[in-house]
């Protein structure tokens, strides 16, 4: 099969989307497959010098202050581009939309011109993300939905104001489930990186039925970073590890505020970079034992995970699977984790903060309680042990055989 990716961010950016679609790639093309990636083209200063032949680098403007991230406008314009450029690659077989905003709304209108079957998976939780990040996110919302309607008008099973139908019947057309409603309408599968985010999808009336399957770990890495020694570290002491993007709905600060609270004798290391790492320092500075790492290579994260003694995990609601404590549990380490509907997933091997649904104030206190509760294991040697089933599902090759037997289901109709 050739089977066309697309993607709101270049593969070569920072992200788990990112990270999980370089896999799935590398897999594919390993059982014989062709992988085309379509997305914006990178800016700034880790761009880099040689242009990869299996990518398809859409025009683009850069939409964050460090260059990082890009955006390309879905049009006449980049269905050209697009197009033209295609048409130096084999025949397409699936569309794979990996993308939410702009990337989704181009993959979509590709395989509408085309006549080719789409697959989508639904990365993000458009509400959430939304809302954690701007106080104006109904009337963002509200845009974002205008957006799409005319983007999309002429994509098949929507109706001529690109809205879909049924709408209706399930609330607000201008929310966040609607704005997924009106994205999946062209796709002949619908799929999520998790058990809780295919029911959201289903009782929201996204797409149904929607097929999970895992993010995964990559196979090779995964057996060379058990086998590697784990990196030095002060003895005595339990090594916690958060990572992730800084920013509010990864909840990062609340989690240093918990820590500092807790008042554990244990080693932190944060991993990730954003625009809140200046205030999460200033949270921490003076407090031992507490260390900023940056961004990391994928390799050099995952060693980190596995020489930890616990994973912190504290975004609630967010996240569609959570990908950092399946990767340590895959890699042995258990977590604490904030949201229940990861810990219902992970199914062991984990302390589990209670009260997400009660205010910040009692949450942090929750947390704090839960650090101390897991030093104290850790310490004790009697720390939970992730269960083998979940490492052994979430492995990339098992994952991508899963996701073959989706594209052979939609193009045999």
């Amino acid at each position: 099969m050739h089977i066309v990716f697309v993607g709101d961010q270049h593969l070569d950016s920072l992200g788990g989307a990112q990270v999980s679609m370089r896999l799935q790639r590398r897999h594919l093309e390993r059982a014989g497959h062709t992988v085309t990636v379509v997305a914006p083209r990178m800016h700034g200063p880790r761009v880099r010098s040689a242009a990869d032949p299996a990518n398809i680098d859409l025009p683009s403007v850069p939409i964050t202050t460090d260059r990082e991230y890009s955006m390309s406008w879905p049009g006449r314009r980049t269905d050209t581009v697009l197009d033209q450029a295609m048409t130096r690659r084999p025949p397409v077989d699936v569309v794979h939309v990996q993308a939410d905003f702009w990337g989704a709304f181009i993959g979509h209108r590709y395989a509408a011109r085309h006549g080719i079957p789409v697959v989508h998976t639904m990365h993000n939780r458009v509400d959430v993300g939304i809302a954690a990040v701007t106080p104006l996110h109904r009337p963002v919302l509200a845009v974002l939905n205008l957006w799409r309607r005319r983007a999309l008008r002429r994509v098949a099973g929507t109706a001529p104001d690109g809205s879909g139908t049924g709408i209706t019947s399930y609330g607000r057309d201008s929310d966040g489930w609607a704005f997924l409603r009106g994205i999946a309408r062209g796709a002949s599968a619908v799929t999520a990186p998790s058990t809780h985010f295919a029911r959201r999808l289903e009782e929201h009336g996204v797409f149904s039925p929607v097929d999970v399957v895992w993010n995964g770990i990559d196979d090779e890495v995964r057996e060379a970073t058990l086998a590697a020694a784990p990196p030095e570290r002060e003895p005595g002491r339990p090594r916690l590890v958060w990572l992730g993007r800084m920013s509010p709905e990864k909840r990062l600060l609340p989690f240093l505020h918990a820590f500092v609270e807790s008042g554990v004798d244990a080693e932190l290391e944060i991993i990730g970079g954003g625009a809140q790492r200046a205030a999460a320092e200033k949270i921490v500075s003076g407090v031992r034992g507490v260390r900023f790492a940056g961004r990391l290579s994928y390799p050099e994260t995952l060693a980190r995970i596995a020489a930890a003694d616990a994973l912190v995990q504290t975004s609630i609601g967010f996240e569609t699977q959570g990908m950092t404590p399946f990767e340590a549990a895959t890699l042995g380490t258990p977590s604490v984790i904030s949201d229940p509907d990861i810990a219902a997933e992970l199914g062991g091997g984990l302390w589990a903060v209670p009260g997400a649904s009660g205010t910040e104030d009692q949450r942090r206190t929750a947390l704090a309680e839960t650090l101390r509760r897991a030093v104290s294991d850790i310490a004790a040697g009697t720390a939970p042990v992730p269960m083998r089933e979940v490492s052994e599902a979430f492995r990339q090759s098992s994952r991508t055989a899963a996701m073959i037997e989706i594209y052979e289901r939609v193009l045999a109709g």
